[in-house]
């Protein structure tokens, strides 16, 4: 992948004098992005509207959003869909976000697909509907040998129960002789957890306007930037993650140690 050049098609960056521009080199960029996506309810509340239209103006953000980190060759990008905490919502909502992940992945998988994106739940999986678990099966088959861009859907999903779930089967591994207590190391605990060897976010992005991870990738993101926006998630579009790429090249990463 070549220069990056910021798009010149969006009202975002025509209202930016040129001079302004950054050009982005491929290294610059995050190998992987999270996304927190927040706000659907109310966007839909300011409106008069039922927090079910909420979410399903989330979905248009995520299809735009997923299709912006492929061209620009992201790597990784691991979206919050489903919390294992969600599950505290009104038997309805919870119904209606069920039957959207399971519509988002009948009509958008083919088309992932050929944009050559691999999606890749990863959560408590087996305690999802069994429709929803269908589906997230035959769109995880059908774009398992992609090498484009990997799409974490992050489903009852809770940074606490990944690291219980990884410490259990951690403890199997001791337990039936395949490591000694002594080998355990963060890159055995890493292996272990949903996300295994792909690399840690680089970038998280919450919308909305709270300032809070809401026990999302604990493990994985003890040297992430974090890029926060008032905006709600169904109003967060192409210029919003252009605007979180251009604050995130500007940043020096020291990971501990100091500025070179």
């Amino acid at each position: 992948m070549g220069p990056f050049r910021w798009p010149t098609v969006t009202n975002f960056i025509t209202r930016k004098k040129k001079e302004n521009f950054l050009t982005l080199e491929s290294n610059k960029l995050p190998r992987h992005i999270a996304i927190i996506m927040d706000g659907n309810g109310r966007w839909a509340q300011k409106r008069g509207l039922p927090r079910a239209a909420g979410h399903r103006a989330g979905v248009e953000s995520l299809r735009e959003i997923v299709e912006a980190c492929a061209e620009l060759g992201i790597a990784v990008l691991t979206v919050y869909a489903f919390s294992t905490e969600n599950w505290k919502r009104p038997q309805e909502e919870v119904d209606v976000l069920m039957n959207l992940l399971t519509e988002y992945l009948q009509k958008e998988s083919t088309e992932l697909h050929r944009k050559n994106v691999r999606i890749n739940p990863i959560g408590r999986i087996a305690s999802l509907p069994e429709t929803a678990r269908h589906e997230l099966a035959r769109a995880v088959n059908l774009t398992k040998d992609n090498k484009g861009l990997i799409l974490n859907i992050a489903l009852n999903y809770g940074g606490r129960a990944e690291l219980v779930d990884a410490t259990r089967a951690i403890a199997q591994k001791v337990i039936s002789g395949e490591i000694s207590p002594q080998e355990i190391t963060e890159e055995v605990i890493a292996a272990n957890l949903y996300t295994g060897s792909l690399p840690d976010p680089d970038l998280l992005i919450r919308p909305s306007g709270e300032f809070r991870i809401s026990n999302y990738l604990l493990w994985q993101s003890a040297y992430t930037e974090f890029w926060f926006t008032d905006v709600f998630w169904p109003e967060f579009k192409r210029e919003h993650l252009y605007q979180a790429l251009q604050d995130y090249i500007c940043r020096e990463r020291r990971f501990g140690g100091i500025k070179k």
